[in-house]
């Protein structure tokens, strides 16, 4: 049986997430970088210290010739526009979170993708770490018996000079967008559906328009309840970022912390540390509990999602994060956004945001 070959993939944006992106394609033997898009003279002169084939516009590069699969890495308010003709043209489109800025644009593309058979993934990478993979082996084997509860800590500081960059500072581009959609992603892949959300929001320690903290309750649809306390102005070790492991460029924690406790009637389970929780016998707290592990194998989420693109793109399998999950994934964090400006709860069911 003749070897298939190895997918040309397209970046479009040469920005931070665009380049970690290029450096992971280029550590991997299964697929190859064949064009970087980016209009601004530092993305082509950083495309050319590749000696990658430089284009300044999406239409520019398909002249070129038409790659296998593409990753969309730019501004938000852009992906709706170069996921349709990426899917127009035929090409498997990896799409970084979030899959667009709002919900409009966001049933676009997932009705696109759906109506013409050309796949969309959406970049929530951590569903691709074998951490979670092995979280959700637990949960689903039932070993920690009905969920009751999720406590989710993701407190992390950004240095000032983030925030040189104006979008950074105005709605959309706070914490709540950017950092808490990868929690909520978790939430709805690990423990189940959100029906309502309530939260309360704060822009107290810097002043700037968006929000730098955040507290969030949410009800999922079998009434596990789910807190996330949030900021990213803060000196503290409880990010998953930080205690994963996942972005090598992040320093190594001094001490393991757990970030997230799932608890359940018949054991809890900590992460990162994977470790459970539970009673040997009589369920009593007068009892001792013990504690086990479960082993895993350690692989860069996104080299594994990198792998899902081309998988899918060559027809061997279904991306592990389609467009409509990304769909759900950014309902649901507009939702905790316009709770915390209403000051209200919000029922997922009946809601819609432009």
């Amino acid at each position: 049986m003749s070897q298939m070959p190895i997918p040309r993939i397209l970046l479009v944006g040469a920005g931070a997430i665009g380049r970690l992106y290029a450096d992971k394609i280029r550590k991997c033997k299964f697929c190859t970088l064949s064009g970087i898009i980016d209009p601004t003279l530092q993305g082509r002169e950083w495309a050319e210290t590749l000696n990658i084939p430089w284009f300044a516009t999406l239409e520019d590069a398909l002249i070129y010739g038409q790659p296998d699969a593409a990753i969309v890495a730019t501004p938000n308010h852009t992906h709706r526009d170069l996921a349709l003709k990426l899917i127009d043209t035929g090409v498997v489109t990896l799409v970084e979170k979030p899959i667009a800025s709002s919900l409009k644009d966001a049933e676009d593309i997932v009705r696109a993708s759906e109506e013409s058979g050309v796949s969309v993934l959406v970049g929530h990478h951590r569903r691709h770490n074998p951490i979670i993979r092995a979280a959700k082996n637990v949960i689903e084997e039932d070993t920690l018996g009905r969920l009751t509860s999720v406590t989710i800590m993701a407190l992390f500081n950004k240095p000032d000079e983030y925030f040189s960059i104006p979008w950074r500072r105005e709605v959309g581009g706070g914490s709540i967008l950017i950092n808490l959609i990868h929690e909520i992603d978790l939430v709805r892949y690990l423990y189940g559906e959100i029906r309502t959300v309530q939260a309360i929001a704060s822009n107290a320690r810097r002043g700037f328009e968006v929000e730098d903290t955040a507290s969030v309750l949410m009800r999922l649809e079998n009434n596990v309840l789910v807190t996330v306390s949030l900021s990213d102005c803060v000196s503290a070790p409880w990010s998953w970022d930080l205690q994963s492991g996942e972005i090598s460029s992040y320093p190594t924690p001094p001490a393991s912390v757990t970030t997230t406790m799932v608890a359940g009637s018949n054991g809890s389970l900590s992460l990162p540390s994977l470790d459970i929780w539970s009673y040997q016998g009589k369920r009593d707290w007068y009892e001792p509990l013990t504690r086990s592990s479960t082993g895993y194998f350690k692989e860069s989420p996104y080299i594994a999602q990198l792998r899902n693109l081309c998988d899918v793109a060559q027809g061997r399998a279904l991306p592990v994060v389609p467009a409509k999950e990304g769909f759900l994934t950014l309902r649901a964090t507009l939702a905790v956004a316009e709770s915390a400006k209403r000051n209200t709860i919000i029922d997922l069911s009946n809601t819609t945001y432009d």
